[in-house]
């Protein structure tokens, strides 16, 4: 297997050197021991390990609810999938209540085109209220 050092890592995972540090900080991703050269090597499925976070991101999953998910690891589908469902259901929560705010700022503008000039703003009005 090849080892890679964290900015090889970096460039092939496409995440910022930070980023991986960061990572291991919270304890997502394994940091490897300094040898006496001078710099760390990293496994090869350290990209994938990458990869699945930055997904895992763009899913809505937080860092500590990848962490879950990293730490149940594939053969706990099961348990993967009820933190899946639940995330899905918090999304669907979070469309739903974006929709209201939709429709909310609908009225308000819809108000701002019928108002006069002169007049307050519906829109200031209801956000000062």
């Amino acid at each position: 297997m090849k080892s890679l050092t964290i900015g090889q890592l970096a460039r092939l995972a496409n995440v910022n050197i930070e980023t991986i540090r960061y990572y291991q900080r919270i304890g997502l991703l394994h940091e490897p021991p300094k040898p006496a050269s001078g710099y760390r090597h990293y496994p090869e499925n350290a990209i994938d390990t990458l990869k699945f976070i930055r997904r895992a991101k763009q899913m809505g999953f937080s860092l500590r609810e990848i962490a879950e998910l990293i730490a149940l690891g594939e053969s706990a589908c099961s348990s993967v999938r009820q933190r899946a469902e639940a995330k899905r259901e918090q999304i669907t929560t979070q469309i739903q209540e974006l929709e209201k705010l939709r429709q909310m700022l609908d009225q308000l503008i819809e108000q701002c085109h019928s108002e006069e000039k002169d007049s307050p703003c519906p829109i200031v009005k209801k956000l000062s209220h």
